[in-house]
């Protein structure tokens, strides 16, 4: 029965129990009944779903006497590439079809690399530039302005790759955009550019107990391993005739391209004096999965080294790339102890779970005889092929391969316990261990499993492979930073083949190990990433520099490592040339990543928050102690006139089901409110039986 048709049952019963003709003895049971009835539905109203409860529709707008779906949302994105440097312009469209004033919160991905640093509001034919001040004075102004009425947006980061707009005050039928600006380094490998663009997220795993406080309105309540899951935790909707992208992409490669393509949106590609133009060919598109450009110059002898420059407060800072040597050559290469691996959670359902499986058997046809191996599958608890690592002879691999057929995806994504079996013990005595880890990552609890990989990996590798149309990229990346290795993502099962060889040709082919940076003399320098991981077969050394003043005349980085062949060394001019805008934000971002790697390991949190906040607020940068706010300054809201404050869903990403996903048992989620609902449901049923058998003998008339 409806809960509306339960609570008019209820007061029916109560209206016809409360006349003096009634015995008294079945009062207290339609007092009961409609008690349970008001409990039972007290969030729901027939306007629509509530909070907890949404996983389709859109905006939810609180309502004197419930909920009903209100805003819509669409982004416009701007994409400009120069070089190296990729400046990337958001613009999100919140618009109130209700019929209150209304606060918008909407959290969504970003690259993990991104450095946030412009923001903007705009109002009818207005905009409002957004500021950046320290997270709790900018939430502080938010909040002020929200309280006087005025139009007011705030940004703020939740994870690397996780921020939040707030936008308040709303007016009915009114739109107002956010646009929010970011700088990241395009990705090069195996000698072609690329940068993704992400347009929803995977419902992260929330582990640990459920904690009686909640700082957002997330699905997930916050708990003692995740202290901020529900501001993490964006409700998700199936489909919607808004959330719709436009994209442009205009490309300056300064040579010209043999390819220029994106890898899962049909596109538009232009050509002038090369400079390339990309649009999606649709139009507006659903943003369900992310958007991958990536381009190849036609070859040529070009030199193996790039820098580019940016002198800010007349300190020089340096973007510098350089390709290892590569002679095409495979090398002779040590026995390997490949562990596999391979997340079984309920979130890889669908696609996701038959992109890791052919991932996978794809890598298990890929291991040698003389190599060792061995399968690990977790979901709630980790489950191995085999207690220890096995040799990699016909009968073992075969095991294993029945082993993968069997998968399914179901369950929570408790990684914890999968990579301490991974790393338990020491790999065997003349092996170099090598961990593949097929993931989408979908996880709260990033920081923890950092710590867990830099203190058990010891001396082995660990390769991050992500998996999806919306993996989880700045888990991927860093963890494979934390085990010195790197990280492939597969969003469609046609790229399995071609990634997964890629990704084994690298295992197999260090090419440079042990290496080292050295700065001329006369100028100190901060450099990141500070210890420069082993680099594999097409992929360069990438490297973000502040010198304290300029170097002197002729000046060069000699880059030195241990290859094939022994010691290898390159040298990059660091004379200034032309200024590349952005260089200087990209360097701020990656010494604030750093910042948080020395707390994870032990640094003071106030020196590290300190040196945050000083490096955000110089370059004008969102980070987690650091927000954009922007405060029109005219009262919009009428005194008196209420403020509802709700969240917009993310649609679920492409090839994932949401029932798989909120649908099965995992930690920290709604299971005892719905237990306790359940049970209330069964008490209410009993009831109601007991009062119908009851009516149907006062209708007829039977003797009490």
């Amino acid at each position: 029965m409806p809960p509306a048709a339960l609570r008019r049952f209820a007061l029916l019963i109560l209206n016809v129990t409360s006349k003096e003709t009634v015995m008294p003895s079945y009062k207290p049971l339609a007092w009961t009944l409609f008690l349970i009835a008001t409990l039972l539905f007290r969030p729901a109203s027939a306007n629509g779903p509530t909070p907890d409860e949404m996983q389709t529709g859109s905006l939810l707008m609180r309502m004197a006497d419930g909920y009903e779906t209100a805003a819509l949302l669409n982004t416009n994105v701007n994409i400009t590439v120069n070089g190296l440097v990729a400046r990337v312009s958001v613009m999100q469209e919140f618009r109130n079809d209700g019929s209150e004033w209304v606060e918008g919160i909407y959290v969504f991905p970003l690259p993990d690399e991104a450095a946030v640093d412009h923001m903007r509001l705009y109002v009818g034919d207005r905009f409002i530039e957004g500021e950046i001040r320290e997270k709790e004075q900018a939430r502080k102004e938010y909040e002020q302005a929200k309280q006087e009425g005025k139009k007011t947006s705030l940004v703020e980061q939740q994870r690397a790759n996780l921020f939040t707009t707030s936008v308040a005050n709303i007016a009915p039928g009114e739109m107002v955009i956010v646009e929010i600006e970011y700088l990241e380094t395009v990705r090069y490998d195996d000698g072609t550019f690329s940068l993704r663009f992400p347009m929803t997220l995977t419902p992260r795993y929330i582990p640990g107990e459920a904690l009686t406080d909640r700082q957002g309105n997330g699905w997930s309540p916050d708990t003692t391993l995740v202290a901020d899951a529900s501001l993490i935790t964006p409700p998700m909707i199936g489909a919607s005739s808004s959330h719709k992208v436009s994209l442009q992409a205009r490309i300056n490669a300064g040579m010209r391209l043999e390819i220029i393509a994106s890898r899962y949106h049909p596109v538009n590609v232009a050509e002038a004096s090369s400079h390339y133009t990309v649009s999606l060919a649709g139009g507006r598109v659903a943003m369900d999965h992310d958007f991958e450009l990536l381009w190849r110059p036609v070859p040529s002898t070009a030199p193996r080294g790039m820098v580019f420059a940016e002198t800010v407060s007349g300190e020089p800072h340096y973007l510098l790339m350089v390709m290892p040597p590569d002679d095409g050559t495979v090398s002779s290469r040590m026995p390997r102890e490949m562990i596999f691996v391979i997340d079984t959670s309920g979130s890889m359902h669908g696609v996701s779970i038959r992109q890791a499986k052919e991932a996978l058997q794809r890598a298990l046809n890929g291991l040698q005889p003389n190599d060792r191996f061995n399968v690990i599958e977790f979901n709630n608890h980790p489950t191995p092929v085999f207690a220890e690592s096995m040799p990699a002879n016909g009968n073992n691999v075969a095991m294993a391969q029945a082993f993968v057929n069997r998968l399914r995806a179901n369950g929570g994504t408790e990684m914890d316990p999968a990579l301490q079996f991974a790393l338990r013990a020491p790999p065997p005595h003349g092996y170099l261990r090598q961990v593949i880890f097929i993931t989408d990552g979908a996880v709260g609890n990033e920081e923890g499993l950092f710590k867990l990989i830099e203190a058990r990996l010891g001396d082995a590798r660990l390769f991050t492979v992500g998996i999806g149309s919306a993996p989880n990229s700045w888990f991927m990346r860093k963890a494979a930073e934390a085990g010195r290795g790197t990280f492939t993502t597969i969003s469609a099962l046609h790229e399995v083949a071609e990634k997964m060889d890629r990704l084994f040709r690298k295992l197999e082919n260090p090419q440079l190990t042990n290496i080292e940076l050295q700065w001329p003399s006369g100028a100190a320098v901060e450099s990141f990433p500070a210890i420069v991981p082993d680099l594999y077969l097409g992929e360069p050394v990438a490297v973000r520099v502040k010198a304290s003043s300029e170097f002197l005349p002729g000046a060069a980085l000699r880059i030195v490592g241990n290859s094939i062949a022994g010691t290898w060394t390159a040298d990059v001019s660091l004379a200034l040339g032309a200024q590349s805008p952005g260089v200087a934000a990209l360097w701020a971002r990656a010494r604030i990543a750093d910042l948080f790697d020395q707390q994870r390991r032990g640094a003071d949190e106030g020196a590290i928050r300190d040196a945050v906040v000083r490096t955000a607020l110089m370059h004008h940068l969102v980070s987690k102690y650091t927000s954009l706010v922007a405060v029109d300054k005219t009262p919009a809201r009428p005194a008196g006139e209420l403020l509802a404050r709700e969240q917009v869903p993310n649609l679920t990403a492409h090839g994932q089901s949401a029932r798989a996903i909120f649908g099965l048992p995992a930690t920290a989620t709604m299971g005892p409110e719905t237990r306790r609902r359940g049970l209330l449901m069964v008490l209410a049923t009993l009831l109601m039986m007991a009062m119908s058998a009851w009516y149907r003998r006062v209708t007829r008339g039977t003797p009490r």
